[in-house]
């Protein structure tokens, strides 16, 4: 048993995830390599190696002639039947080759064989395992800046964040943990080519499978998300379980899971609501914190027309528009949002609409009032009816 072999490439195979199988070929490779170097040519020559003792053999098949012409094809009939007396014209000899008789040159290649065959699995079982991690987060070490770029640790391999990549604003120390989201891991002659995002919608969302088990399980689903990193993010929610408030369990008690991803991602603000088949009510949903007083949506052409108070137009357009940017990204649909006063104008309300507004809500606050009355009468009743015995307890006495 080769002994030594078989112990290296038990190591070969623990240490850097590389199969015996495959090096076991590179050797019997390099074997036929060595043998093309020293004689000139490998045809007839052929390699035996046991996959559980390692042990090898190397021979040449030679027919037996009269007349040798070809030294490594032919034998003579003589120096066959010196093998085996058996032997006659026209029978093929498996002549034993040794290996040790090889030349340095001969060796030096078989040697850089083996060892390219090493650095080539080695970066194949890198691959492989990054692959599978595409369109996935990993955590990375920040190692150091090169130019405007990050390069990052992640274990096996090294990747570099460039700066289109990276949230505005952010600056890494060395040695600094970060969330990233692998965008596509490309297979190079140098090694895995790994490209990562800071930037990326789905870092949200897998931020969210990590953090929220009701996500993770399946129970909550993320239907779409809209994202301007560094700044803010929209994500719709919905449960395939009724008894399940998909918005709750993004947010977690006390917004523990939300702060969490909130962090991760330097205090970039998180907007969650509620998903729905009907258009009008997600993009209602979509420019939340605004109110709404009407939307007329077009799922043909993908349009919307949303009409707010007069108050509330800033805070649905949002900062330089970001929130209705959102929220068009978010629905899918092109929201064009307009103030009571500017659809009153365009005729879309009728001219008389704030003023049938206000008595809407006068009558509620006159509603509201009685009921207050009401309750506060109901209230000093009970406060006389529990009175009285203590005063003619007292009147007793």
């Amino acid at each position: 048993m080769n002994t030594e072999l078989l112990e290296a490439l038990n190591i070969l195979e623990k240490e850097k995830d590389i199969s015996k199988e495959s090096l076991l070929d590179a050797i019997e490779n390099s074997l036929l390599n060595a043998c093309k170097s020293h004689f000139g040519k490998a045809d007839n020559i052929k390699v035996i190696m046991d996959r559980e003792s390692c042990d090898y053999q190397l021979y040449a098949e030679k027919e037996v002639v009269e007349d040798v012409e070809d030294t490594l094809e032919q034998i003579s009939l003589e120096d066959a039947r010196k093998m085996d007396g058996k032997y006659d014209i026209g029978d093929i000899v498996h002549v034993p080759i040794e290996s040790k008789s090889f030349g340095r040159i001969a060796t030096q290649n078989a040697k850089n064989l083996i060892l390219q065959k090493i650095r080539e699995e080695e970066r194949k079982v890198v691959y492989d395992q990054y692959f599978e991690k595409e369109k996935d987060i990993v955590t990375g070490i920040v190692q150091r800046y090169v130019g405007k770029n990050v390069s990052i640790n992640l274990g096996k391999a090294d990747a570099m964040l460039t700066e289109n990549e990276q949230v505005k604003g952010e600056v890494f120390k060395p040695t600094e943990r970060i969330k990233l989201y692998i965008v596509e891991v490309k297979n190079t002659t140098k090694g895995p080519k790994i490209l990562v995002s800071r930037t990326h919608p789905e870092l949200v969302k897998r931020l969210f499978e990590s953090e929220v088990t009701e996500v993770k399980d399946g129970i909550v689903e993320i239907k779409s998300i809209a994202r301007e990193a560094g700044s803010r993010t929209k994500i719709a929610v919905w449960s395939n379980d009724p008894d399940v408030d998909p918005v709750g369990a993004c947010v977690g008690m006390n917004g523990a899971r939300v702060n969490a991803i909130v962090n991760e991602l330097r205090g970039e603000k998180i907007d969650i609501i509620n998903w729905s088949d009907n258009p009008a009510i997600l993009i209602e949903n979509a420019l939340s914190p605004a109110k709404v007083i009407s939307v007329m949506a077009d799922p043909d052409e993908k349009v919307a027309s949303v009409i707010v108070p007069d108050y509330q137009l800033s805070l649905a357009i949002g900062k330089e528009g970001q929130n209705a940017r959102l929220a068009a990204r978010l629905t899918g649909y092109k929201i064009d949002i307009k103030s009571e006063t500017q659809a009153i104008e365009s005729g879309e309300l009728p001219e008389n609409y704030m003023e049938l507004s206000e008595g809407v809500f006068e009558e509620e606050v006159e509603d509201g009032y009685e009921e207050e009355i009401a309750d506060v009468d109901m209230d000093l009743d009970l406060v006389e009816e529990t009175e009285k015995p203590e005063e003619i307890s007292e009147t007793e006495e």
